[in-house]
């Protein structure tokens, strides 16, 4: 997917992942899309680049325009090519003032080559209100005691299953290694598959399904000494499990985001491990990728009313984590004033957050729950806007209380390989090569067994850090 999974910017395919290397290039609203505009524009870069998403950012920026007289260039930033965008427009003394939707990856890519003004983000969160905002998105988005970007909005990768079936069967939620796989066992009957998850070994998509598995299992990619621990044994614990998973209770042939998605929209899977995304597809408010199962000819939105979320997986070696990706706004680096990059960046986090999280609901979590008069304000607004692409309907109008309650906390429970042991630029290289996902790929294909795929992936890394340095 470039992705929100074949329409979002994330970073959840391989293609888009490959960005973090690629050359320049750059698709934007005006003329260079560099700083410097002389006249007092502030530029702002956004990843948010589909024309609609860009058309939307502009017109939360031209509120910004009309309360405080300074204008705003919103200029749509390709993800694949921000690296090399950025670098170029270091050297020529042309960076925007701020960049929007900006992945963690990427803010710490900017950290490492010094383009971000910490002390403005510090600002603008203590502005607001630091016990506003989640605690693990803020933790995310700094490293050494610095707030390096403002954390804006989440999306979480989730397991979804069919609560129908487990509450027939018998069954528990779904949400340790020992109950996924009672129940991917159990529910593996007919035409039906316990489990469907990502096999594909040059798709990220895949690392971000075994990364969601391994968080909870206490496997991480290094530890605090920044080695490999791959092949750790909570690491080949993973790899087990994900093994027995696909071979035995999957369905046969390589899986990818598209796959997955139709085997379980076309109720042919109990569990399917994908992002936040398929909140609104799902719900069928999207044409072109509506739920097909049999009772969905009936009722359209009967999966919708019949999956339940797990947000957070435990292993036996671990505690209840989930992956997800936190955007930020980050300020950089001109050398310039940044009042008026200050202001821009505190209102879209506050008089234009709900309109900013409206661009794309069910994958833009509020990480700023509420303001200092309203703790709950920007959660409860984000209840009630609509979502999807065809069709537009909020969230609210189609799942529990419970379910929005899940997803929209989950932000709090976010964890990531890398970025606590301050290994960013790492998680960036490994992304261009995807070593877990090979690894993976060896190990569904019988090529592997789980401890040789971990030493593979483990070996994989090493050679990558060595070339980072």
């Amino acid at each position: 997917m470039k992705t929100n999974h074949a329409r979002s910017r994330r970073w959840l395919a391989g293609g888009v992942v490959a960005g973090l290397l690629t050359v320049p290039g750059l698709a934007g609203c005006g003329d260079d899309g560099g700083g410097g505009e002389g006249d007092g524009t502030l530029t702002v870069w956004s990843l948010e680049n589909q024309t609609d998403r860009v058309q939307a950012t502009q017109a939360i920026a031209d509120r910004f325009t009309q309360q405080t007289g300074v204008k705003v260039k919103i200029v749509a930033t390709d993800e694949n090519q921000f690296t090399s965008l950025i670098t170029s427009a270091a050297a020529a003394g042309t960076l925007p003032d701020v960049v929007g939707a900006l992945p963690l990856a990427s803010v710490a890519q900017m950290a490492s080559n010094d383009l971000l003004d910490t002390d403005a983000a510090k600002s603008v969160v203590d502005g607001l209100g630091r016990d506003t905002f989640s605690p693990r998105a803020l933790e995310l988005a700094s490293q050494n005691g610095k707030q390096l970007a403002v954390p804006s909005d989440g999306w979480a990768q989730l397991l979804f299953y069919r609560k129908d079936l487990f509450d027939k069967a018998g069954l528990p939620a779904p949400d340790t290694f020992d109950k996924i796989r009672q129940a991917a066992q159990k529910l593996n009957t007919g035409g039906m598959a316990g489990v469907t998850i990502a096999t594909v070994s040059n798709d990220a998509f895949t690392a971000q399904t075994f990364e969601n598995f391994a968080l909870g299992n206490g496997c991480q990619l290094v530890d605090d000494a920044k080695n490999v621990t791959l092949d750790s044994p909570q690491c080949v614990e993973t790899f087990q499990l994900y093994g027995d998973l696909v071979k035995n209770w999957s369905v046969p042939g390589a899986q990818d985001v598209d796959t997955t998605r139709a085997t379980y929209f076309s109720g042919k899977a109990a569990m399917v491990v994908w992002s936040s995304f398929l909140l609104d597809e799902m719900a069928a408010l999207r044409n072109d990728a509506l739920p097909t199962c049999p009772q969905c000819m009936q009722d359209p939105a009967f999966l919708a009313k019949n999956t339940g979320i797990v947000t957070a997986i435990a292993g036996p070696s671990g505690q209840p984590q989930g992956f997800g990706e936190i955007t930020s706004w980050a300020i950089t680096n001109t050398g310039k004033d940044t009042s008026d990059a200050r202001r821009f960046t505190q209102f879209m986090m506050d008089e234009g957050y709900p309109q900013w999280l409206g661009i794309a609901p069910e994958g833009k979590f509020p990480v700023r729950k509420g303001d200092k008069s309203d703790p709950a304000k920007f959660t409860t607004a984000w209840n009630s806007l609509p979502a999807g692409v065809d069709t537009r309907k909020p969230l609210g109008e189609v799942y529990p209380a419970d379910v929005l309650a899940a997803v929209s906390k989950s932000p709090d429970t976010f964890q990531r390989w890398g970025f606590p042991q301050k290994q960013g630029a790492l998680v960036g290289a490994t992304l261009g090569e995807l070593p877990v996902p090979k690894a993976i790929n060896a190990l569904t294909g019988g090529e592997l067994d789980p401890a040789a795929a971990a030493k593979r992936a483990a070996e994989d890394v090493r050679a990558i850090q060595k070339s980072v340095g």
